[in-house]
């Protein structure tokens, strides 16, 4: 059975760390001598006591965690971290509706970066900063965090964070999990640092400096201006971020090999990450070309605003210079195929995966070797690794799956009255953990807020299940799950 006293000692534990990232939020509410400290202070204190009830039900737990219980836990602790993480919205009454506060902090931890706030200037800072942090703290997991920090909470146990971690290959650099988590987080930390640091040199403030920088290293793309990174009217800034989100979109162990073990070659040896950097390099061409003869872009104007949509689409990021919804159709499709194939496993990004994406072409390729040489033994290799069997299997499994989720998700938007070319966008943008749509009506300018309730509360289930990567979330619906053999 699944030991629910556990699960509910490990949910009590992660609350105080979400009731300290709040009260960052109360100082800076402090700080700025806003309306938002009561909310702050509150948020805080109802977060704390529900971590106290949560390890009172907890108290007399058995510290044995199996398999069944790591998908539980991973679920259930993103499902009520972001309950707890949407109180600051309702009690400061930047939002009423539940459905919409609900939306909000999802996309936020998933790193989705999909709005219903229609005017986010008008924030107070400590709201702005909630938001960003939420993204930050999604960007490599919330249960990895937790491994990191509080390694005894669940005992660096490899179950959690198979449950929690992307994409199809398991990559470690040292064999004590925790460790791993560690080394990892020291690199995003530094990233974020980095990128905070450039962004301030460049002309941003300190706050937006410190804002822009978690939610690009945590490829998420929650923004303190309503226009984004278009706000700024710099191109030095969006360089910037450029190569923030690139930088973001690598494998975090291979980045970790090449700045702490400085293992250069280790990365660019690295097949996923060649199938990343050349996907960049090409979409970027063709849409620079696009732009330059059909909107009369210049050739630094086209090239910078291609390579800047590219990367964050490609990052699933969602940080904007112009509006992708008034560009070429042809753009969308390869903007599309972007945000569905995401950038490589082990980063902060959503999506399907570089790594899925390459793989699934190898498989398609020696298909087609077998029309002429129906005997052959045709592996499918990464660099000098041979892929099992069983990851095939499981990458066809994961890939038909994608494509349900949309077609299902886009299927109930069009009877619920979204039309044809919204909905299939906004499915597949929730579930590659985007944000941005595509097209001249529900764009990257526009907020989500006109949907209705039922849409919203879809949408929150799609997008977490688009970080968990499916699997780990439609599992638990399955009778077999349930039962105790």
């Amino acid at each position: 059975m699944v030991n629910f006293r556990l699960i509910s000692k490990i949910i009590g534990s992660l609350l105080f760390v979400e009731a300290f990232f709040m009260s960052w939020c109360l100082v800076m509410a402090f700080a700025y001598h806003e309306d938002d400290v009561v909310a702050f202070l509150m948020s805080t204190l109802v977060t704390m006591v529900g971590g106290l009830l949560f390890l009172f039900f907890g108290r007399s737990a058995e510290n044995s965690m199996s398999r069944r219980d790591a998908y539980v836990v991973v679920t259930a602790v993103w499902v009520v971290f972001s309950l707890f993480g949407m109180v600051p919205y309702l009690i400061h009454g930047t939002i009423t509706n539940l459905a919409d506060a609900y939306f909000e902090t999802m996309s936020g931890f998933t790193t989705t970066g999909a709005s219903i706030l229609d005017n986010v200037e008008k924030l107070p800072h400590g709201m702005l900063f909630w938001r960003s942090l939420t993204q930050w703290i999604g960007g490599l997991g919330i249960v990895f965090f937790t491994i990191a920090i509080l390694p005894s909470l669940v005992g660096g146990n490899v179950k959690v964070f198979a449950a929690e971690a992307t994409g199809p290959m398991r990559s470690k650099v040292h064999p004590k999990l925790s460790t791993n988590a560690k080394w990892i987080w020291s690199v995003y930390l530094m990233l974020t640092i980095a990128c905070a640091l450039s962004f301030l040199g460049a002309g941003m403030s300190w706050f937006d400096a410190a804002n822009y920088s978690m939610t690009t290293t945590a490829t998420g793309g929650f923004s303190t201006h309503n226009d984004s990174t278009a706000f700024f009217h710099s191109h030095l800034i969006d360089y910037i971020a450029v190569l923030f989100m690139f930088l973001s979109g690598i494998n975090f162990t291979l980045l970790y090999m090449s700045v702490f073990k400085l293992r250069i070659g280790s990365v660019l040896k690295n097949s996923e990450f060649k199938f990343y950097l050349t996907t960049v390099l090409m979409s970027t061409a063709v849409i620079a070309v696009l732009l330059f003869v059909q909107l009369d872009y210049d050739w630094e104007d086209s090239l910078h605003a291609a390579l800047f949509q590219v990367v964050s689409f490609i990052t699933t990021t969602g940080l904007f210079s112009e509006d992708v919804g008034q560009w070429p159709h042809f753009t969308w499709i390869i903007l599309g195929v972007l945000m569905f194939l995401g950038a490589c496993a082990g980063s902060t990004t959503g999506g399907f995966k570089s790594i899925r994406g390459l793989m699934l072409l190898k498989v398609l390729r020696n298909e087609f070797r077998h029309i002429l040489h129906p005997n052959a033994v045709l592996p499918v290799r990464l660099g000098e690794q041979s892929v099992p069997q069983g990851k095939l299997v499981s990458l066809l499994a994961f890939f038909t799956l994608c494509m349900l989720m949309v077609i299902v998700t886009a299927a109930i938007m069009i009877v619920s009255g979204v039309d044809t070319v919204n909905s299939v966008t906004i499915a597949l943008s929730s579930m590659s953990n985007v944000g941005p749509s595509l097209s001249t009506d529900i764009g990257p300018q526009m907020s989500w807020s006109q949907f209705p309730g039922h849409i919203k509360w879809l949408l929150s289930l799609l997008m977490l299940m688009g970080r968990l990567e499916i699997m780990t979330v439609l599992v638990l619906f399955t009778r077999q799950f349930w039962k105790e053999n």
